[in-house]
């Protein structure tokens, strides 16, 4: 389907860009229904929303006219949530006025407040910029929206979740009444269908999200991984899928810092975003992916909001998302304008049952799997080096004479195996991951599984060390959480800087693990694990298993030494005291006793 009847000028800017069919939103957006009414609009990211409400503003920005006169007050408005996206909807809509001799100017948090007001007092067509700063410029006076025709608020769900409803509220009472409103939003919550109600009017309807199909081009893997092997894990999946863009998502600003490092360490090109950065690391971050010096983004949500990115083929979730719109926010980053998309999920055996709901409630259909391992990868590495096109472009004159020299004094097979060395060397080493193929059964076995007595050891492995020897810790996971010694010791070695020879016994029970660590180890063990932070564990000094706390332990001993809980014969009272079924114990404070309370 080609583009309907729309202005020459803007035409002309579609067709210089490869534009030949439109989108399902800018069709809709063009449809004859729509002239010169105000739209609420339902489209996810990536589906060509930026270009759509660009052409639907056309015919009221530009009437009849061939090209804009000259620039003054602002006919077009459009408020975007972020800088990043703000910068990103001026860049198309640059492009796609260009042949109308449009001027758009930008005032976005970050930047140099001054340039922005020369800007505004130079005079511009067009203004893109974000809530907070376009409220600054109004309430200074360096902002005149009287001249205003169209406004557009572009993802309008976004701007109200992170708090800019009275700042909209202010742009929209300050700007005519007779213009066209242009909402666009990826749900139409409550909130925002609020908002449309008071500041649009008769507006036109219209949804293009498939509600069957969340992200019809993404496809959704979920990957088992041991608690203590998310970092490694991320590093197999970027080896494994090989995408030209990559986007890892955290959830704290600690997590993108540590996996950033983590990734660079491994030689991987690396750039981190979050909202501790400064408006130039941004920018130069985001610059350095466009040009392709850097293949992989580890960020926040926060950061991440708005990010167009190209040939971002590969979503990573190193942390689960919080909820359903934060799961189909980050991955709605790739399979955009029609290509596809990978969302891979890292679901730590611990978080197995959230991950489910999660996807459950996205109705997003998702592959579960093992972590890939460092032969598959191999094996990706060599089918995908055969078809590299350095072996399948024609080669120059210059190269050939060069190869029949080194042919003169090396075989084939020689310089073939240079080449390989040289291929594998830019490449990060694949990691060696555990992967406990009974995960993909974990409801049925836990079902299954025959519930063992309280105490009884969680596997047969001998106690290594006498009971004086060892200190008894806890850890917030048991077979609730799917808790297998397999990669309980790995983390419980990690988190606590202590060998797999420092560990004694293992008892798992239904929401806890209690371990012995050596007493020679207590200490630094103690240390180290005080301090992790872990939402989802905790470990901590515990008693025996089969002791009540505080009455045994690692901290106190019975008569023996052995760390059972001291014998005591049980307490009869005063002489001559009444026994137990004659009624209360003549020691329980009576009422209105003030004296302490004790025997």
């Amino acid at each position: 389907m080609a583009f309907p009847d729309i202005h020459p000028a803007l035409a002309r800017a579609l067709a210089s860009q490869g534009y030949s069919e439109p989108t399902p939103v800018q069709a809709a957006v063009l449809a004859d229904e729509t002239a010169g009414r105000d739209l609420l609009v339902s489209a996810q990211t990536g589906s060509g929303k930026t270009v759509a409400f660009g052409l639907a503003a056309g015919p009221t920005l530009l009437e009849d006219a061939d090209r804009f006169g000259a620039p003054g007050a602002p006919l077009a408005l459009a408020i975007a949530p972020t800088r990043e996206l703000a910068m990103q909807v001026a860049r198309e809509l640059g492009w796609l006025y260009a042949e109308a001799g449009a001027k758009v100017e930008t005032c976005v948090g970050g930047m140099d407040p001054r340039r922005e007001q020369r800007a505004l007092a130079a005079g511009c067509h067009i203004l893109v910029g974000t809530p907070g700063r376009l409220k600054d410029h109004l309430e200074r006076g360096n902002l005149d929206l009287s001249n205003l025709r169209v406004l557009v608020l572009d993802e309008a769900d976004e701007m109200l979740d992170m708090g800019f409803r009275e700042d909209l509220e202010e742009i929209l009472d300050s700007s005519p009444v007779n213009r066209r409103t242009l909402l666009f939003s990826a749900t139409i919550a409550k909130d925002i269908a609020a908002l449309a109600k008071r500041y649009q009017r008769d507006a036109l309807r219209i949804d293009t999200v498939r509600r069957d199909e969340p992200h019809g081009d993404i496809e959704y893997r979920a990957i088992r991984v041991a608690p203590n092997e998310v970092e490694l894990a991320v590093v197999n999946v970027l080896r494994f899928f090989e995408a030209p863009g990559a986007l890892v998502f955290c959830n704290t600003r600690d997590g993108v810092r540590h996996m950033h490092a983590a990734l660079r360490e491994r030689g991987f090109a690396v750039v981190g975003l979050s909202g501790e950065l400064g408006q130039r690391e941004r920018t130069e971050a985001l610059q350095s992916l466009r040009d392709g010096h850097a293949r992989v983004c580890v960020a926040t949500d926060v950061a991440a909001r708005g990010l167009d990115l190209p040939d971002l083929g590969l979503v990573i979730h190193a942390d689960l998302p919080i909820n359903k719109p934060a799961l189909l926010h980050r991955s709605g980053r790739t399979g955009r304008a029609g290509k596809k998309g990978t969302s891979v999920l890292l679901v730590p055996y611990t978080r197995r049952r959230k991950a489910e709901q999660l996807l459950a409630s996205a109705g997003v259909e998702v592959q579960w799997q093992g972590p890939p391992t460092a032969d598959e990868i191999r094996a990706k590495d060599q089918a995908r080096m055969l078809e590299d096109p350095i072996l399948t472009e024609a080669p120059a004159e210059e190269d050939l004479a060069l190869a029949r020299l080194v042919l003169q004094n090396r075989s084939a097979e020689q310089v073939a195996a240079a080449l390989m060395r040289l291929y594998r060397q830019r490449l990060p080493s694949p990691e060696e991951l555990y992967d406990d193929a009974r995960m993909r059964d974990a409801q049925e076995r836990d079902r299954d599984r025959p519930r063992r007595e309280h105490g009884e050891p969680a596997f047969g492995k001998p106690e290594r060390m006498s009971a004086d020897e060892v200190s008894w810790f806890r850890i917030t996971v048991g077979r609730a959480k799917n808790a297998d010694p397999k990669w309980l010791i790995p983390m419980i070695c990690r988190l606590g800087h202590v060998t797999k020879k420092e560990i004694g016994s293992i008892r798992i029970f239904d929401r806890e693990t209690k371990f012995e660590i050596a007493k020679t180890a207590e200490a630094k063990f103690a240390e180290a694990v005080r301090a992790t932070v872990d939402d989802d564990i905790k470990i901590e000094p515990s008693s025996p298993p089969g002791s009540a706390p505080g009455k045994g332990g690692p901290h106190r001993k019975g008569p023996a030494g052995d760390g059972r809980p001291p014998f005591r014969k049980p307490f009869k009272g005063p002489p001559g005291a009444p026994g137990p079924k004659s009624g209360k114990p003549p020691w329980k404070k009576a009422a209105g006793d003030k004296r302490p309370k004790g025997r």
